[in-house]
């Protein structure tokens, strides 16, 4: 009798196996696709470390015992970069001015605020402010660029960015917000955003993109960066070229009167022109007290953003573009985004004031006429 499809109410003729059951003897596990593979993954993973013995564990390096744990054993993974143990959370000095989420995870004046939707026009002691933690911000960033480097950890760059936040009287706005446990995202080849620093070395020819917000008195500061590790191949260059020029094309339309909506088609126009598609699931945001608020800022062409630009509205605009499909997967740490493909992504931040004239990057690199660290190594 032919095997039939184990998720539930599929029933047809299946012949793929899952291959962690495979090598752990567990009979049966038979699917009918990749995609009831995935469907099922939520019910089905339990039963592998159930079934790993114990004498094996022991054996594991790990990393290897963290992707046999029940959280991660099988999950079919679009790439090859893989997850590695994350080390302990980082505390923050007391004296260092708190979010609102620093000690319970959740951001409620965020909430409150996207109940009410409003995008904010702030005064010039606001905008000085904003101009202060940008400034401060781009200053752990590039702390971030000079340590990221062939054969350093992503857990090591986070032990930077954090010392220099709190050196710069600044609370890492990503440390505990929705309980992120790191106080920077670092999103490596495929992610497309929200990587969590690990213990995995950085290996020659990665892409590493730095995503960092400081918050310091009353205000975030938000940008990113896509750097270079070691030798890059000529496809992931260009792919970075393009997600840096999308996201410069944003900033050129920015000014009193521009659509917020009006960002998305520039930046799509150019990412097909070039052959790359628009990741749609994340998207800009307004920044200001709070880490993010209205408006909504999508980077792809016939979105519906609400608003008009305004002098004195504060946002970012961060594409992110990828090398194949749009589509995207989450990893079971509900936090790493993924290409649904396995292929790689790349993207730029900076976070904008609206001027009288045009626009302000707050978050401007100071050396190099302001490009981006990787076109040092051009």
């Amino acid at each position: 009798m032919d095997a039939v499809c184990e998720t539930e109410g599929c029933g047809k003729p299946s012949k793929l196996r899952c291959p962690t059951c495979v090598k752990l003897g567990i009979p049966g596990s038979f699917f009918c696709s990749q995609e009831c593979f995935k469907t099922s993954w939520k019910s089905h993973k339990g039963i592998h470390s159930a079934a790993a013995p114990a004498s094996a564990k022991k054996d594991m390096s790990p990393q290897e015992a963290l992707l046999a744990s029940k959280k991660w054993a099988g999950f079919p993974f679009s790439g090859p970069l893989r997850p590695w143990p994350v080390s302990p959370y980082r505390p923050v000095p007391a004296h260092i001015p708190r979010t609102d989420y620093a000690d319970e995870g959740i951001p409620v004046s965020e909430e409150e605020s996207k109940r009410v939707g409003k995008i904010r026009v702030l005064n010039d002691e606001e905008i000085e402010g904003m101009r202060v933690v940008g400034k401060l911000g781009r200053e752990c960033l590039d702390v971030a660029a000079r340590a990221c480097q062939e054969g350093v950890t992503t857990d090591e760059v986070d032990r930077l960015v954090h010392e220099a936040a709190i050196e710069r009287e600044c609370y890492p706005s990503p440390l505990n917000y929705y309980h992120f446990p790191k106080s920077l995202c670092t999103s490596v080849n495929e992610v497309i955003c929200h990587g969590i620093p690990d213990t995995r070395p950085l290996q020659n020819g990665d892409l590493c993109n730095c995503d960092i917000t400081v918050y310091h008195r009353g205000f975030h500061g938000d940008l990113n960066e896509t750097l270079f590790i070691g030798e890059v191949d000529e496809k992931s260059k260009h792919l970075t070229q393009v997600a840096y020029e999308c996201l410069m094309k944003g900033i050129e339309i920015v000014k009193p009167g521009t659509k917020f909506r009006e960002i998305g088609n520039v930046i799509q126009h150019h990412a097909q022109a070039n052959g790359y598609s628009v990741v749609r699931a994340y998207c800009g945001h307004g920044i200001n007290s709070l880490f993010h608020c209205a408006p909504n800022v999508p980077h792809y062409a016939g979105n519906k953003a609400v608003g008009v630009m305004r002098a004195g509205n504060t946002f970012t605009i961060e594409p992110m573009i990828n090398a194949g499909s749009y589509h995207d997967i989450s990893w079971p740490d509900d936090w790493t985004a993924v290409t649904r493909d396995g292929k790689r992504s790349a993207q730029f931040e900076q976070t904008l004031l609206v001027t009288e004239t045009g626009c302000e990057i707050m978050t401007r690199r100071r050396e190099n006429n302001g490009l981006p660290w990787f076109m040092d190594k051009k």
